[in-house]
């Protein structure tokens, strides 16, 4: 089980940085896999304001559960529950010394069947939603989501929770 955890934090955190090393079945579209790890840097104190009331909204609206934190820096929801394949999230906010900031995203779930919807996907349309690209609370305009199965390495789709070795939550 150790093996398989850490082969997935491997694989997610290698297709964070955009290397092609872990192959999967029925890969995750690159476009979508572009948006989800694009940073999501903003600039200036009224665009990063009016991006991190969008990211709140997107995960009001999208989130099957309730928003237990809500702050300036971090968004966070409750869950998972045990065995639900609903994604739970967090999304921070982050200045950067140049005067940006850098809005994470991190969504997990705990379903053995793994997550709905797919990770990679919500976090393609978090991005999209929040940058202004897109008017609806799921506007990516990118496939449907697939499985979880489709989107992870076969031998991650086990508990579906992914946290790299730092031990912090996977995000994008």
């Amino acid at each position: 089980m150790i093996r398989k955890n850490l082969l997935a934090v491997l694989c997610v955190g290698a297709a964070a940085v955009g290397a092609a090393g872990c192959s999967t079945r029925g890969q995750v579209d690159p476009d979508v896999m572009q948006i989800a790890t694009t940073p999501l840097t903003c600039s200036g104190k009224a665009q990063c304001d009016l991006w991190w009331q969008r990211a709140q909204t997107w995960v009001t609206n999208n989130s099957k559960y309730k928003v237990e934190a809500a702050t300036d820096t971090l968004i966070q929801t409750a869950g998972p529950d045990g065995g639900k394949r609903a994604l739970a999230y967090q999304i921070t906010r982050a200045p950067n010394p140049d005067g940006t900031a850098t809005i994470g995203f991190a969504a997990h779930c705990d379903g053995s069947l793994g997550c709905k919807p797919n990770p990679w996907e919500a976090g393609a349309d978090f991005k999209e939603y929040v940058r202004g690209a897109a008017q609806g609370t799921q506007g990516t305009g990118v496939k449907p989501a697939q499985p979880a199965s489709s989107a992870m390495h076969p031998e991650a789709q086990q508990g579906q929770s992914v946290v790299p070795s730092t031990g912090e939550a996977a995000s994008q």
